[in-house]
């Protein structure tokens, strides 16, 4: 099962640290990570993506999972593999699992112009831990699971295989 936590901030300054403490808490097995990104919105309300390099672990279908769900959450140009009929397919499968309408609309609101959001997708999470190490940024905070079924399912569905 994988958890896709999206912290959003007011500031790109508390976005920033707040990534790098995620990336601190990976070094120190607090969290596993399949994904990470903090994404800011400029005044004019463009959005700029920063990831890391490389996060140790990451197959290349969680690395198109997590494009494809960058994609469908903040219609980020030039991330996700979204063509044609895939969209709706892998949409309605992402419903399912939890990252419905509803939770994309909150998502969307957090991240007005000036403001910033941490997107983890991490495998592991010690919560205790994690949650003290992150409390100090403050911070809103949106989560939802993705089943290892549902995830298997949507890595297929951009594969273009059956699962």
């Amino acid at each position: 099962m994988s958890d896709l936590i999206v912290l959003g901030y007011d500031n790109h300054d508390n976005a920033k640290a707040a990534y790098q403490k995620v990336l601190d808490l990976q070094r120190d097995f607090v969290v596993g990570l399949k994904g990470l990104a903090v994404v800011s919105v400029d005044a004019e309300g463009k959005r700029h993506v920063d990831t890391p390099g490389k996060i140790v672990g990451v197959s290349a279908a969680s690395g198109a999972l997590w494009g494809m769900l960058f994609g469908l959450l903040f219609l980020v140009p030039g991330f996700g593999l979204l063509v044609g009929g895939l969209m709706g397919a892998v949409s309605g499968k992402l419903a399912k699992s939890g990252i419905d309408k509803a939770f994309k609309e909150r998502v969307e609101s957090m991240l007005e112009p000036g403001k910033a959001a941490v997107v983890i997708m991490a495998t592991k999470i010690t919560e205790d831990k994690f949650s003290a190490a992150m409390s100090s940024f403050g911070g809103t905070v949106l989560q939802t699971s993705l089943s290892d079924e549902d995830e298997q399912e949507l890595a297929a569905e951009l594969a273009g295989t059956e699962s």
